[in-house]
């Protein structure tokens, strides 16, 4: 998103927080537009894969889930989470409540941030270009009075991947899934990478901001939100599919422990 294109929207009234965050890039740098914008981060709330391996969600990034309790310790925030219950089911333009659906885990989530933070009104969600999860994500919010607030959507990506770099954000690749990408790719920094999705976008159309599922990622460390950066222990990559034109690698991955303190009680998970 250019400075000019958002300038143009309507400035929003600083609000109370929560982020909702899977650890990647997109979720991160919105929570960062967030602070810039002058809301208040309250807490973090997270929707892990039910049984702690890697799923194939239409809303939500599970491949990291294992590192996010670390992200709200080097921010100093509480974290509220909960295990995926649902499949998508309503997969249709338009979202149609169904309680078998993921779309109802968000509810239920935000439901508990709300009764555990009743000041909270913003919801912060770094939605690009996925009318599917914008239109779920604004249902859930709208019937729980919330306001979503989305500072990426819209954005050229271009331009966006080269604002978090240029806003020191560091992410590594996590995920990858398409064409022009391969196991070496896995664990480089978005620094590093960044030619090659240019070129991936240029050859066959990939979206550069992964927002075709190309790739995920994991934000090592935010100077504006962290503390300190995270570092990883082990890393184990794992391949989930053997695609021969695009093989679809992720890791598995082991953090160290920060050194900051933080309560011990600041991650709650809700059923």
């Amino acid at each position: 998103m250019s400075k000019t294109s958002e300038k143009e929207k309507p400035e929003v009234p600083s609000m109370k927080v929560v982020g909702l965050v899977s650890g990647g890039k997109d979720s991160m740098f919105n929570l960062l537009k967030c602070k810039q914008h002058g809301h208040e981060i309250v807490c973090l709330a997270n929707l892990a894969p039910f049984n702690d391996c890697e799923t194939d969600s239409y809303m939500y990034q599970s491949v990291g889930h294992e590192c996010v309790e670390y992200i709200a310790k080097v921010m100093g925030l509480p974290m509220i989470r909960r295990k995926i219950q649902g499949t998508p089911r309503c997969v249709g333009k338009d979202y149609i409540t169904d309680e078998a659906d993921e779309v109802e885990d968000l509810y239920t989530l935000l439901h508990a941030v709300k009764d555990q933070y009743p000041d909270i009104q913003g919801v912060s969600v770094g939605a690009i270009a996925s009318t599917y999860q914008k239109t779920r994500v604004e249902h859930v919010c709208e019937r729980l009075g919330l306001t979503m607030l989305a500072y990426l959507w819209g954005a050229d990506q271009k331009e966006l991947l080269q604002e978090m770099l240029n806003n020191q954000m560091e992410a590594i690749t996590i995920k990858i899934a398409c064409c022009g990408l391969n196991q070496s790719h896995l664990g480089q920094s978005l620094r590093d990478l960044q030619p090659t999705l240019l070129k991936v976008h240029e050859k066959y159309g990939a979206h550069i901001c992964g927002e075709g599922g190309e790739y995920e990622t994991l934000v090592i460390n935010c100077p504006s939100l962290y503390q300190e950066s995270l570092h990883i222990k082990e890393a184990e990559s794992v391949l989930h599919s053997d695609d021969p034109s695009a093989p679809v690698y992720y890791l598995n991955l082991e953090m160290e422990e920060p050194s900051v303190t933080y309560d011990p009680n600041g991650i709650t998970w809700v059923v």
